[in-house]
């Protein structure tokens, strides 16, 4: 059956675009247009699609709100379109946090190496995420309380998370963190590797983390380069541990999490008490995924050996299992966010088909497991 799709934007020349190119694939119909988002809201009660692309910047009513009443009356996939400007990755976070599930620059150029590229990667996000309709979502639960102990401030006051469980029957997962015991093995860092649905599974878990995290973190989350400053900013502001955008030569310190920049790699370099972040343009064709968790995964093997507590959350592909392997081979703890949880259940399924993985956790969880197995609750 076809991925049902409403193409939401108030430009006649991108609506065609990008109708155009879904219609390419024969697993994707559009079923529908509409020119702003008080339109969206009524074709999406009219048509009830399976997957709804929107942009941000529209008249009458503007996308962020459009997601907002979509979500509260008529809960359904939705993939932003987005400027690659400070305003536009504001204004997309602000989308996430409203209930939307992904996002793609409108410049298809900045999409992808080149135009065939790009097209398969939008019908991919489309069908990927088509495929997990969501036939209900729970009221949203208010996050915990923070108290940001920086002096930066998120631009806009955090919004309560919806849960973003599907209605499907899944493996359970591998227990919750009041029934599962500590393994008493001692870590020295944690890594944290994301797509497709990362910006809010990463604030879910962030934002539940104690100031007094003995760790570093390193984030490497799929995102162009104009919106991990943000992202990093709104972080840093929501939560009790520092969040950071990762720079070169950034000393690796407890408590502190180190966000990928956009469109760079990032590596952990030198041992003992001298470990730095090497941050570096990657022009190479071959690398699909920049920041990469692969690559940021096997510099953390080096650097720590066994000493690592990795995470692979919800993406698609299989970003971070060639990591994962070089992690588990040198004695590395591996979790991954379990399916009913996930977005998209390709990066964690991957590590954890590879049998990588020794736990399946729901990203509810994800913290409390955390916090149990470090010892800093």
């Amino acid at each position: 059956m076809a991925v049902k799709v409403l193409v939401v934007d108030d430009s006649s020349f991108f609506r065609r675009r990008v109708s155009e190119i879904l219609e390419q694939d024969k697993d994707i119909e559009v079923i529908g247009f509409a020119v702003n988002g008080r339109e969206a809201v009524d074709k999406t009660n009219q048509l009830r699609p399976d997957v709804i692309t929107m942009d941000v910047e529209m008249p009458v009513l503007d996308g962020i709100s459009a997601v907002k009443e979509i979500m509260a009356a008529n809960p359904t996939p939705i993939l932003m379109f987005s400027s690659l400007t400070r305003d536009g990755a504001t204004a997309t976070l602000d989308a996430l946090d409203a209930g939307a599930l992904d996002f793609l620059p409108k410049k298809f150029e900045d999409i992808a190496r080149n135009n065939e590229d790009a097209i398969k990667l939008l019908q991919n996000k489309v069908k990927e995420i088509g495929r997990k309709r969501l036939s209900s979502f729970n009221r949203p639960i208010p996050s915990p309380p923070v108290a940001p102990t920086s002096t930066a401030t998120s631009s806009r006051p955090a919004i309560t998370q919806p849960d973003r469980s599907f209605n499907r029957s899944v493996a359970p997962s591998t227990g919750t963190a009041a029934t599962v015991r500590a393994s008493g093995k001692k870590y020295q860092i944690v890594a944290i590797g994301t797509s497709t649905g990362g910006p809010v599974a990463l604030q879910t878990i962030l934002t539940q983390l104690p100031a007094n995290f003995p760790h570093p973190i390193l984030l490497i989350q799929h995102m162009p380069a104009a919106f991990t400053p943000a992202f990093a900013a709104r972080l840093n502001g929501l939560c009790k541990i520092k969040v950071k955008e990762a720079q070169q030569g950034d000393r690796l310190m407890p408590g502190v999490a180190y966000l990928a920049p956009g469109g760079q790699q990032m590596l952990v370099e030198g041992r003992g008490g001298n470990r730095t972040l090497r941050v570096f343009e990657d022009d190479s064709a071959r690398i699909t995924y920049k920041p990469s968790v692969d690559i940021t995964f096997a510099s953390t093997a080096k650097s720590f050996q066994g000493d690592v507590l990795a995470v692979v959350l919800t993406g698609m592909g299989a970003d971070g299992r060639d990591g994962a392997r070089m992690l588990k081979q040198a004695g590395a703890t591996i979790w991954a966010q379990d399916e009913k949880t996930c977005v998209v259940y390709g990066m964690p399924q991957a590590v954890a088909n590879a049998g990588l993985s020794s736990a399946s956790i729901a990203l509810e969880e994800v913290a409390n497991r955390l916090v149990r197995e470090i010892g800093c609750g």
